[in-house]
């Protein structure tokens, strides 16, 4: 397992620097420009949006579709993630959290824009999509796409459910009674029962589902961060200095960049909040709207969310506690230490139960994706009944093994899988961006002129037998 892990760690290294990092700027800094900065100016709108019904008053609203990318994104990496990135790598890792946020958040709308314009009909009229249906349709290339569901359903069925289910377990490490042997097993255990016995409610129920608890559980852990950070309030100007200096430490960055702050902070944020991974527009394309645009400018607010406020609350809790960071504390241990200063022991059962509701929606919406993914390999149709019995059962097998493995062996799966899917999408989303660019411009015109803006395709010179949606 230890030479396993060093091979991981070793690919991970090398994707993430110099690969990923390049790529993941340059496509965000080229979104920025192109559309004038969507992701900032255009803010207001995309909360005022979020009121909007479905178009035909039934199925999938663009608050919904966003809950459920939320949900994904939104989980054990926002705490256990930012925790590990900071005793890692370093404060600076914050500042470089928010720098690709920002950024990212115009490949987020540029994504979901383009899952939205080449979604999918089904027979009941319901819509669906992701990257696999645009880079299939619009840049003809159904092999590429075919790679892209095998990264997504190894990412989301594998390498995050693993990392998921070990975050979970890590937060028990705090409790008199956890045994290193048998507390894993238990906890691995009962995950992938409740996992298995959920899948069985099918999509529906997790768009409902989530919908529910990703709004309590995001606002909780705030509430509690932000009373932690009161709490310390006289520590707040010097911490955002030493986040600073750190973030801007170039000799000791490149002295060893690979476990830098600006990489770790790079690699958390986009474990963290996936914009440009390709995973939030099979979301995206399932809502009803009268404009393309509209998911877009939906979608980058879970961006938001996730990093700058849920992200950023742990950092800024954890850093203003003044708790010793250092790598054997890095993950949960780090938050729940940071917590007692003001709670107690009462602190770390929090941390506890937040992990537990994190980890619950995100592996369900993961696990949303991958359904997606299996039906674009099966000829657009969701596979026969018994066959996604057997692996979602394989899914809870997964859940179990990820609480038992070593740390870096569960990041760098997560790490490795979810790079191979980013690298896929993004250079496709560069590709096909003036499409989305074009859509952008369309919407706005139409908001000039006051009007409830309606796309149709031909107005941007689509081919609309490529559609099955716009004509």
């Amino acid at each position: 397992m230890e030479a396993f892990t060093n091979i991981l760690n070793q690919i991970d290294s090398v994707m993430y620097y110099p690969i990923l990092i390049i790529v993941m700027a340059i496509a965000g800094i080229y979104f920025t420009i192109l559309t004038k900065g969507v992701q900032i100016r255009m803010l207001p709108e995309s909360i005022r949006l979020l009121k909007e019904p479905p178009k035909d008053g039934s199925g999938v609203s663009s608050l919904q579709a966003m809950l459920v990318s939320t949900a994904s994104r939104v989980g054990t990496g926002n705490i256990v993630g930012v925790s590990t990135a900071i005793c890692l790598g370093g404060p600076g890792a914050c500042f470089w959290m928010w720098v690709m946020c920002i950024i990212g958040a115009s490949s987020a709308f540029i994504e979901s824009t383009l899952a939205q314009i080449y979604k999918r009909k089904t027979d009941d009229g319901e819509c669906y999509g992701g990257p696999a249906y645009y880079i299939e349709r619009a840049l003809h290339a159904p092999v590429l796409a075919v790679i892209f569901c095998i990264f997504l359903i190894a990412t989301y069925a594998v390498g995050f459910n693993l990392l998921c289910s070990y975050n979970l377990q890590s937060t028990f490490a705090a409790y008199s009674f956890y045994n290193e042997k048998t507390t894993p097993l238990i906890v691995g255990a009962l995950l992938a029962v409740l996992t298995a016995y959920c899948l069985l409610g099918g999509g529906k129920r997790i768009v409902k589902l989530t919908s529910i608890i990703v709004p309590v559980m995001g606002v909780s852990y705030v509430i509690i961060s932000f009373i932690v950070i009161l709490f310390n309030i006289k520590h707040i100007p010097s911490m955002f200095v030493m986040i600073f200096k750190d973030a801007f430490d170039f000799k000791s960055i490149f002295g060893g960049i690979a476990g830098s702050c600006m990489v770790y902070g790079i690699k958390r944020g986009l474990y963290s909040n996936e914009a440009g991974v390709g995973s939030a527009p099979n979301a995206s394309a399932s809502a009803k709207v009268t404009h393309p645009a509209k998911q877009g400018l939906v979608q980058f607010l879970s961006v938001y969310i996730d990093t700058l406020l849920l992200c950023t609350a742990t950092a800024l809790m954890c850093l203003s506690s003044g708790v010793e960071r250092s790598e054997a504390v890095s993950g949960a241990p780090y938050v729940q230490n940071a917590i007692s200063t003001v709670f107690g022991s009462i602190g770390p059962l929090f941390i506890t139960v937040a992990m537990v509701l994190f980890a619950f929606t995100t592996l369900l919406g993961n696990l949303y994706y991958v359904d997606n993914a299996l039906a674009f390999l099966n000829h657009k149709k969701m596979p026969s009944e018994k066959f996604l019995k057997i692996f979602h059962m394989g899914c809870a097998v997964i859940v179990f093994l990820g609480a038992i493995i070593p740390m870096n062996a569960a990041w760098a799966a997560a790490d490795i899988t979810m790079g191979g899917m980013t690298l896929i999408n993004l250079p496709s989303c560069m590709i096909l961006g003036k499409v989305a660019i074009d859509t952008l411009k369309d919407y706005e015109k139409q908001k000039k002129e006051g009007k409830d803006p309606v796309f149709n395709a031909k107005d941007i010179g689509l081919n609309e037998a490529e559609l099955d949606f716009w004509k």
